[in-house]
């Protein structure tokens, strides 16, 4: 079996230490004499400042263990946090770490069957693995103060972090966007001659452990964690460094932005193009659309506090936001001309019947009161008739033997 996979299988499968044939008696004082063969009483600077197969007397082992490869493997734990401004992500992640420690080898035969054995991390050396982008590194609970030991010749180190780390979101389809963050491991001293990182798994298995341990995921749905390896020059150039390029792609629930933002906006929309059909006075309709114009601010306010000032392509639910904001601002401008046209025309009509009325008026007390020449004519001509009729009376009346004398006064008259 290839050395890759064994070391999958022990360290994966989680062997524990199998006594076969022993009672707790024997087994205790097999874990004593392998503490004694292990040298695990004493403190060997060899052990804890230099890297543990460099005075290895056997080169036959060294090619088999491949010595400078370090096997790394990162199980995503829960997404605790993303923060969209920032451009960070908070995760709490388990990271698995083995090495090759050709100098703590045994026979687990020879000691009732114990295949592992745990010991003081500070014992031994350690790899100055380094996370790129970590803004803050905390332990998820107390750093353990224990390597595995594996009969094979192989040191495991087991951490949970609590990672926050920098992450370049894409927000152009927020709130329906899917994110890939990287957790870039690597070396600070060691270059790629003397370090290799790889993964004790691959993608499909991680990706499976992850979901399996998975506890917390808030908005966020973990969908899977991919692995890539690279190499960068060191800040001195003379040399390169390996790196070990982990990547976890996460999609967002939208359900809550499209229940609070997208839905409410559409309706704002509608609302606006409503009341452009109420029959009421210009005042109300500008108020009304007014109120609905001061809504679609408030969602751009909590827009703006959720997404980056700075991002290099504007969301496009912002834009939609901002189509929705115009439309509405648009429409109370329209009100507004509607409304001052509405009244010049009132006013123009009011003129128009006010000065068809006084003309009529003006005709009408023409007819019922004529000019004074006219009707001083007509009061003289009526009394002319008045007094041709009292003499025509009186001369009828008269005797034959005074009508000379009348007729004489008529003349005279």
């Amino acid at each position: 079996m290839h050395l890759h996979w064994l070391i999958v299988f022990l360290v994966l499968t989680g062997q524990e230490s199998d006594a076969e044939n022993c009672n707790d008696t024997e087994t205790a004082k097999a874990k004593k004499r392998l503490f004694d063969r292990l040298s695990l009483n004493e403190n060997y600077s060899q052990n804890t400042r230099m890297w543990p197969l460099t005075f290895h007397d056997d080169p036959l082992d060294v090619k088999y263990f491949d010595p400078a490869t370090i096997f790394v493997d990162i199980y995503v734990t829960s997404i605790t946090n993303v923060n969209e401004k920032a451009q960070s992500i908070s995760t709490q992640v388990k990271m698995i770490t083995g090495w090759p420690n050709s100098n703590m080898t045994w026979t687990p035969g020879q000691y009732c069957g114990i295949k592992s054995y745990a010991a003081p991390k500070n014992m031994f050396w350690t790899p100055d693995i380094c996370i790129m982008e970590s803004i803050k590194t905390d332990f998820g609970t107390k750093e353990s103060p224990y390597v595995q030991l594996r009969s094979e010749g192989f040191t495991v180190s087991t951490d949970v972090l609590a990672l926050t780390t920098a992450c370049k979101m894409d927000l152009y389809r927020f709130p329906f966007d899917t994110q890939i963050c990287n957790i870039t491991l690597q070396s600070t001293v060691y270059s790629d001659q003397e370090i290799i990182l790889d993964t004790l798994s691959d993608a499909e298995w991680a990706t499976f452990k992850s979901k399996e341990v998975f506890q917390a995921q808030g908005e966020w749905d973990f969908i899977s964690i991919n692995s890539t390896s690279s190499t960068i020059g060191d800040d001195i150039g003379e040399s390169e460094i390996n790196q070990l390029i982990y990547q976890i792609t996460i999609k967002r629930r939208p359900l809550l932005y499209v229940i609070n933002i997208i839905i409410p906006v559409f309706f704002f929309l509608v609302l606006d193009v409503i009341a452009s059909f109420i029959d009421t006075s210009g005042a109300d309709k500008v108020s009304f659309k007014v109120t609905l114009l001061l809504s679609i601010s408030v969602m751009l306010l909590i827009l703006y506090s959720t997404l980056p000032s700075t991002a290099e392509n504007i969301p496009l639910i912002a834009s939609y936001c901002c189509a929705v904001f115009c439309l509405i601002g648009i429409g109370i401008l329209e009100t507004f001309l509607v409304n001052c046209l509405m009244a010049r025309g009132a006013e123009k009509r009011s003129a128009e019947t006010t000065s068809t009325v006084s003309g009529r008026d003006d005709g009408e007390r023409d007819q019922k009161s004529p000019p004074d020449s006219v009707r001083d004519q007509n009061e003289e001509s009526f009394t002319l008739n008045r007094l041709k009729q009292i003499l025509t009376e009186c001369w009828a009346v008269t005797p034959p033997n005074q009508r000379k004398k009348l007729s004489w006064t008529r003349v005279m008259i």
